[in-house]
Parts: C-alpha cells; structure tokens; sequence
C-alpha cells in the first residue's frame, strides 16, 4: 500500500509518500519520497491577511509538480491538509477549492485541533505512562497537548508560531495566554513532567545540539545553550557556519523562544525529539481509515 500526504503550512509545503510494509504485526511507513518547499504563506497572511497573487501562482506550480509525483508513485490514498496560513488567509478557501477542480487534488483545511490530533496518533506510538506536555511549533500556530497515562487529558491551540513571531505579529497577550495555560493544565505537585516537541525546527535545534541521537532526548539546559549560540550569530553565520537553509536561518530562534517559554512554564527538564510530524499523522490517519483494526498495531516509523 503506497499512500501520499501532503502539509501545507505556514512556512514550509511537504510532500511525503510512503509504503506501507507490514510483517508479523509490525507496521513499518517507509519513505519514498521527501519534498519540503519554502513557500512561506505566513509572511502573506500575518502581514496582509491574504495571500498573494505571486504566491497563489507559485502554489499552483507547487501542487502540480506534487500531483505529479503522486501520480507517477500510483499511490493507493491521498490526503491533504492545510493548517494555519490557509486557515486565516480571507482568500484560502478559494485557492483550495481551484486546486480540487483544476488539479483534481482534494486538500482540507484543518483546524489547530484537527492537527494536534493527527500528530497526536503518531506521538503516542513512543511514549509510556508517564506525563508529557506534547510541544508542536509551526510557522502559524502552537498546538500544546498533555498526556497523562498515555491518554491525551488536555489540548489547546494558540496563535503563535515561528513565521508570525519573525514577522512581529506575536502579541504580549498571546504570550501570556500560553503561559498561564501551562502553569493551570501542566503542573501537578509532586510529578515531573517531560516535554515531546515536533517541528522543523526542534528537529534542526536537536541536531545543532550535538545530543545524543540515539535517546532523542534533550536537556532545557542543552537546549537554551544552543539558542544562546544561535543568538549570537548573524544571518548570514547561520546560513555559512552552520549551513542552515535561508528559510530556516530566520525562524529558527522566534521557534525556540517558544520551546524554551512552554518548557520553563511546565518546569520541564528535559525534551524528547521523535523527529515526526503531521506528514506522519497524516499518514497514519489515512492508514487508519482504512485497517480500523490498526489501533491494536504497534507501528514503527
């Protein structure tokens, strides 16, 4: 079984297709293919409230040259999602639906719920039952989930992201409202909580870390020390230094601030990398539709 999903975000386009192999019930997504794509819809959006004709056009090509590939795979099932940039732009449904019709390529625009949730099926596959504060930053969007005995007790999404911070659309207020609904969902007495973050940019912050890849995990500590260093570089060290791409140079520290903020919030000490996303989810939600047994599968990624 192939499958393709699509992630269309505030900073970046994914493509993932995947094949599906299953063996001695053990579910193994392995990777096809890969395209990530800076199309950056959050500078539009948080500074205009729609997006561009320039950029309507570039996503059209974008899509194409993904229905392409997708053809070309002869996937088995498909499925989309468009979450904070498309969400707020007053123009995006529009641009989805001439996406549906000309490229016959169904995309939803989901909510921050919707998305939490899906990266949610994929999170739980790793974690025991202890209690974790689930930390997925986009280029739009924060989506923070509490996991107590591997069930998910409290979600909520807040509008800060990566992009909107780069581009100063951030708010005091918002900054407050995640800080305080941290300390009131997060904080038991008595009970350590950890950290699980996802994104692009934990992923890249990890890896700048030099932490030990095979726990993928990451003390605060480590983590604040490799934000100081990324601080204290110029764009353009960031780009040769350290060789990050452009659209990664400029968004990885406003991400981190908000890392840093939720984990100082819960008193969370250290930080757990699984190095997946809603590209995953969405795998997986699609697997799930059709094997409903799957819930009794482990999957391995």
């Amino acid at each position: 079984m192939k499958l393709a999903a699509i992630d269309i975000g505030s900073n970046a386009v994914r493509l993932q297709i995947t094949r599906v192999l299953e063996y001695d019930k053990v579910i193994t997504f392995k990777k096809l293919e890969y395209v990530r794509f800076p199309l950056r819809l959050g500078h539009d959006v948080f500074s205009t409230g729609r997006i561009s004709d320039y950029n309507i056009d570039r996503f059209f090509k974008l899509m194409t040259a993904y229905k392409n590939l997708i053809d070309l795979y002869e996937i088995d099932a498909f499925y989309g999602c468009a979450t904070s940039a498309m969400r707020e732009s007053e123009n995006g449904n529009n641009i989805i639906k001439k996406v549906r019709k000309k490229l016959d390529l169904p995309i939803q625009i989901i909510s921050g719920e919707e998305e939490a949730e899906m990266i949610n099926k994929v999170i739980l596959q790793g974690l025991d039952n202890g209690h974790y504060i689930h930390i997925d930053v986009g280029g739009g969007s924060t989506e923070l989930n509490i996991y107590e005995n591997h069930i998910k007790v409290y979600s909520h999404s807040f509008k800060l992201g990566s992009v909107r911070t780069l581009e100063g659309r951030d708010t005091p207020d918002s900054w407050k409202e995640m800080r305080d609904w941290v300390a009131k969902y997060a904080l038991k007495k008595g009970e350590k909580i950890t950290a699980v973050g996802t994104g692009g940019n934990i992923n890249k912050l990890f890896e700048l870390s030099r932490s030990n890849s095979k726990s993928k995990k990451m003390s605060l500590e480590r983590l604040i020390k490799t934000q100081d260093v990324l601080k204290n570089l110029t764009f353009e060290d960031r780009l040769n230094k350290l060789q990050l791409n452009p659209d990664r140079a400029d968004v990885i520290v406003p991400a981190s601030d908000i890392y840093v903020a939720v984990m100082r919030s819960a008193k969370a000490k250290n930080i757990i990398v699984p190095d997946v996303g809603l590209k995953d989810g969405i795998n997986y939600h699609m697997y799930q539709t059709h094997h409903p047994e799957s819930d009794k599968v482990f999957v391995k990624n």
